[in-house]
């Protein structure tokens, strides 16, 4: 088969259960962005270690959970506490953030102190930033779906009330799973469009020194792509949205997505690997897939909760 062809069939089994888990949110979706994560820690502890760095691999994964954990506060403060029948004291979301931050940094160190192994400040180093780019901002993912539980400050701009009734409620998870499916679907088609429209119009150069095959006509065909997803899915299943928010997460998607994909690339080639590992045939590893999403959902996040839900 080739490779196109196994692309294809990959993405075809794959996607429609990524869509439903985004549909489903709650610790479903929270798990399987888990998976992702600690796989595309292993993933970048692996491009570190082609440059003969050892990061603490372990550690990586486990502080990018904790923070993960960090943006199901909402729903860890409301579910925890009740199995000990409301009396667990539960840290508010920043102490939580702050707590991780203390433990983690000075466990990094100590664990370095013990491990007897070459280059210790690039290990060091190296474990905390995977631990940023790939928990924290894949966290964000999260985040993204647990805006739309029901919370005062996030409803009222939406209904108008926090007293909402279950219809409304309804309806606001109902957004939270299509703006999750509408962001994927934004980036796929971006991508897919990028690729596609480089290859059959592509005649000036992007980014030569890291990614030598992407063009700059690629890139407009993947901004407008992503454009015309958000912009479709405004009018079909996103409309708390105003046309203008729609198009600035397209423009989202359309940018920063494809600078995710230029960062994750310039990494590879330094490590002088084509991709991050052979997990999915046809598509190379889960970072090599999660790229731009790694990018993109951080920005996403910020927007709808300092700006569209402000």
């Amino acid at each position: 088969m080739s490779n196109t062809g196994t692309r294809v069939l990959v993405a075809v089994v794959a996607i429609p259960g990524v869509l439903a888990l985004a549909w489903f949110g709650g610790y479903a979706w929270a798990l399987f962005i888990a998976v992702v994560l600690v796989v595309a820690a292993g993933e970048f502890a692996g491009l570190a270690r082609a440059k003969d760095v050892h990061p603490q691999t372990g550690m990586m994964a486990a502080a990018g959970l904790l923070l993960l954990l960090v943006f199901l506060h909402e729903r860890l403060s409301r579910d925890i506490p009740a199995l000990f029948g409301g009396g667990l004291h539960w840290p508010l979301q920043w102490q939580a953030f702050i707590w991780i931050l203390l433990l983690v940094l000075p466990a990094v160190f100590l664990i370095e102190l013990f491990r007897n192994r070459p280059s210790p400040l690039f290990n060091i180093a190296v474990t905390v930033l995977g631990a940023l780019y790939i928990g924290l901002f894949l966290g964000t993912a999260v985040g993204i779906r647990e805006i739309f539980t029901v919370r005062e400050f996030h409803v009222g701009p939406v209904f108008g009330t926090a007293d909402l009734s279950p219809a409304q409620a309804a309806q606001l998870d109902a957004w939270g799973g299509f703006t999750v499916i509408a962001l994927l679907a934004s980036i796929w088609m971006c991508d897919t469009a990028a690729y596609f429209g480089g290859r059959a119009m592509g005649r000036h150069r992007l980014f030569p020194r890291v990614s030598p095959n992407k063009t700059w006509e690629g890139a407009i065909w993947g901004l407008v792509a992503a454009l015309g997803t958000m912009a479709l899915a405004r009018w079909l299943v996103v409309d708390y949205l105003t046309l203008a928010e729609a198009l600035v997460i397209g423009g989202i998607v359309g940018v920063i997505g494809q600078l995710g994909d230029l960062v994750e690339s310039l990494l590879k080639r330094d490590a002088g690997v084509k991709d991050s590992s052979g997990l999915l045939p046809g598509h190379g590893g889960v970072l090599d897939r999660f790229d731009s999403f790694i990018f993109v959902s951080p920005a996403v996040f910020l927007y709808l909760d300092f700006v569209v839900f402000a």
